[in-house]
Order: C-alpha cells, then sequence, then structure tokens
C-alpha cells in the first residue's frame, strides 16, 4: 500500500527519498562493447541469438519487412500516431534556432551558425512493451532540426520487431532499422559494425545494460542523457477526483518496479481517499506485480500545509512528470521550477504528454530536472562561432590582447596578436 508522509511529522529524509536504479552492470557491459568493437556483426549476431531468440542472416530491416509492418498494423492507430506525429512537429519545429551576426564595437564581425548534427542513432526498447511513442518523440526533433541520416536499433524477438514500432518508424522518416538491442546495439552505434554504421550522437531510454553502456562510450560518440526509472508527482487540493489522481498515479507505477509515484495534498481526507482508490484499480491492471512493486516500494503521498509549500516539496524532489490538479494551474505553474514537464489542471493527465500533446516525453529523471531539460531540436543541433576582423580593427586591439595574453605568460599568443598590429 502507498505511504502516507505528514510533511511536518515525518523524516524529511523519507520525504525526499529516491529509489536507486544503480545496477552492477557494468564489467558486463565492457566486455560486451569490447566484442562488438572487435568482432562487429558476428557479435550483434551472437547476442542476437544468445538474448532475442533470433538467428539472424542480415541484421537490417528490410523496406519489405517494414512495408508489410506498416500495412498490419491497425488503420486507426496508424491515424492516431500521424495526428501524434503531426503535433509533435508542430511544437518542435517553434524550437528550431537560428544563427546570428553582430559587429561589435571593435569592429570585428562575429556570430554563430547552426548546423545539425549529421548521424543520430535512436535506440529504442523491446522488453517488456512496445513503445511506437519513443520512436516519434525521438526521431522528429532529429528530423526537425535537419539530421541528414537516422539509424534506428531495438530488440527483435525471434527475428521480428512488432509492426506498430516498424510503423511508427516510417511515420517519424527513419532511414535505416536494425535488429539489434541492449548494450551491444549500442557499442555499434558507437564505433560501428559491417552493417550498423557508427553515429555521432546517440539517443533513447533503455535498461540498465543500455544506460551503463551509453554511459561507457560517451566520448566516443555524444549521448542525450542516462535515464533512470519513470517518475509522477501529483500536487493537487481536496477538490481533484480521487479516481483521476489515483489512475495518473498508477499510469507511472506499471511501468517497472523501480518508477515512483508521488501526490503532495494539502487535505488529508482526500490522501486517504486517493490511497483508497489505487488499491481498487491497481488489482484490476494486467500489470498488476510490477505496479503492486512501485506504489509498495516507492510510492508516497505527502500532507504538506498547503500548495505553496507543496511546490517547494515538488521542486526539492524536481520530478520527471509534475501534475498540477488543482483550480488556478497556471498560476502555480509560475512558482514551479524544477519539473521536466508540466501538466495543468484536472483534465490534463500525464498520459496526453506521452502520446499526442506534442511536447517530448523523453525528460530528465533522478532529479536531473534541476539542471537539465526534456529532448528537444537543441539535442540535434551543434553551435559553430566565428570571428572576423578587418585589418584596421585587428592593429586596433592587437596591444591589448598582447597583454591580456602575456598576464597569462602565452608569449606566442602575444607575438600572433602583435604581428597583426605592425603589419605594413
Amino acid at each position: 500500500m502507498i505511504k502516507i508522509l505528514e510533511f511536518d511529522k515525518t523524516e524529511k529524509e523519507k520525504i525526499f527519498a529516491r529509489v536507486s536504479p544503480l545496477c552492477d552492470v557494468e564489467k558486463t557491459v565492457a566486455e560486451i562493447i569490447a566484442d562488438v568493437k572487435e568482432n562487429g556483426d558476428s557479435a550483434l549476431k551472437k547476442y542476437c541469438e544468445k538474448f532475442d531468440g533470433a538467428v539472424l542472416s542480415d541484421l537490417r530491416v528490410s523496406e519489405e519487412e517494414i512495408q508489410k509492418a506498416f500495412a498490419d498494423t491497425d488503420a486507426e492507430l496508424i491515424k492516431v500516431m500521424r495526428h501524434s506525429a503531426k503535433n509533435i512537429t508542430a511544437f518542435h519545429e517553434k524550437q528550431v534556432r537560428q544563427g546570428f551576426e553582430i559587429i561589435n564595437e571593435d569592429g570585428a564581425t562575429v556570430g554563430q551558425k547552426i548546423t545539425a548534427i549529421e548521424s543520430v542513432g535512436v535506440y529504442v526498447p523491446g522488453g517488456t512493451a512496445a513503445y511506437p511513442s519513443t520512436v516519434l518523440m525521438d526521431v522528429i526533433p532529429a528530423k526537425v532540426a535537419g539530421v541528414k541520416k537516422i539509424v534506428m536499433t531495438t530488440p527483435s524477438k525471434n527475428g521480428k520487431i512488432a509492426p506498430v514500432i516498424l510503423a511508427a518508424a516510417k511515420i517519424a522518416g527513419v532511414d535505416e532499422i536494425y535488429k539489434t538491442g541492449g548494450a551491444q546495439a549500442i557499442a555499434a552505434l558507437a564505433y560501428g559494425t559491417q552493417s550498423v554504421p557508427k553515429v555521432d550522437k546517440i539517443v533513447g531510454p533503455g535498461n540498465a545494460f543500455v544506460a551503463e553502456a551509453k554511459k561507457q562510450v560517451f566520448g566516443a560518440v555524444a549521448i542525450d542523457t542516462i535515464a533512470g526509472p519513470s517518475e509522477i508527482l501529483v500536487i493537487s487540493d481536496g477538490k481533484s477526483n480521487p479516481e483521476f489522481v489515483a489512475a495518473d498515479l498508477l499510469s507511472q507505477a506499471e511501468h517497472d518496479k523501480l518508477a515512483s509515484a508521488v501526490l503532495i495534498t494539502d487535505d488529508l481526507k482526500f490522501a486517504k481517499k486517493v490511497s483508497e482508490e489505487i488499491e481498487r484499480q491497481i488489482v484490476l491492471l494486467p500489470r498488476y506485480e510490477i505496479a503492486r512493486a512501485s506504489i509498495d516500494n516507492n510510492g508516497k503521498i505527502i500532507v504538506a500545509n498547503d500548495l505553496n509549500e507543496a511546490v517547494k516539496i515538488s521542486d526539492e524532489i524536481a520530478p520527471e512528470h509534475l501534475e498540477l490538479c488543482v483550480d488556478l494551474p497556471f498560476e502555480i505553474l509560475k512558482k514551479v521550477h524544477n519539473a521536466g514537464s508540466v501538466f495543468l489542471g484536472r483534465f490534463s493527465p500525464e498520459a496526453f504528454g506521452d502520446y499526442i500533446a506534442g511536447p517530448n516525453h523523453t525528460l530528465p529523471t533522478g532529479g536531473a530536472a534541476k539542471f537539465s531539460s526534456p529532448l528537444s531540436v537543441d539535442d540535434f543541433i551543434k553551435k559553430t562561432q566565428y570571428v572576423y576582423y578587418p585589418e584596421t580593427s585587428a592593429k586596433a586591439v592587437s596591444k591589448g590582447v598582447a597583454l591580456f595574453a602575456e598576464n597569462e605568460g602565452l608569449t606566442a599568443h602575444a607575438k600572433s596578436a602583435l604581428l597583426r598590429g605592425n603589419k605594413n
């Protein structure tokens, strides 16, 4: 059963405690990465047989497989995914940056140009469930940014990828798809094999092996983030429907056993009603065992003195998803500083954001919302600076630059500047 904690009466360690997602897989992952670096496709095929039960002659998904998967996917679901893709595209198009150029007081022209990363690898999990929403959320911002090549990897089951995953990839515009998952897929994207091309950046969530692999290959390739367990935090007064709030909390609890679902309310009676409603709903879930473990081990209801205190507690937790189930959510939003994505009002469940609203659902977890942001177009671009000094401007600043450089003991810097000043 979910724990009910009163903020003023409970040790703060229990209030702010977070489950640790750490798993001792470092050595195993390092061995897999080394194997893939040395043996390429043969290593990938070995792991596909070992973990996915698939004996593959070709790792790449063929165009025929994609077309068949698209045809086999429910037409109504295709329609919904297209609608989702349209909203995701519209939202992320607003994030597109333009370069700039200014002439500073020294007469120099300085500026910044924006270019897209040339190639990106998108990892799509394929363990306990298929997540076509992840395909749309991770691929579309890259397309909007102008990435030339998008390579997707996802594990197969007995050589088959869920048709809905391939259908989503077709809608999103993925260029190449490979049947490989886990740490081996990350290694393939980072270093390249005979089949899988090396990319410049890897994005997408995964299990502990995937997260550790991304950590280990960082530097050889860029990564988006190290994703932790799913999180939801709901701030609600006593006027919300307990059935709604309980359902929203369970929507994250069913993700995995390490997921956390937290409610902060200023109404103890409401807290108890939500707890009762969770117990009524949880037994009806097909993923009951996962949700049960999540709620029992990581779930909590915190009773605050008022909504202002609730926001302060939430900011300290810095949740991945934050719901503001209150009368004036836009007013409360002004006070929120740390959250990945915020859902306003009593009729905006987090599930809307997962699938159709448009903002990205790849979000900072584990308190990282204090210093990082949702996946966006910015994750798929590079900013390049440039500087141009005409001769007259170079002469004017050369002595000052030389003085600065000599003060730091860098005499070659100083000479480089003075030469421009003395040039006839």
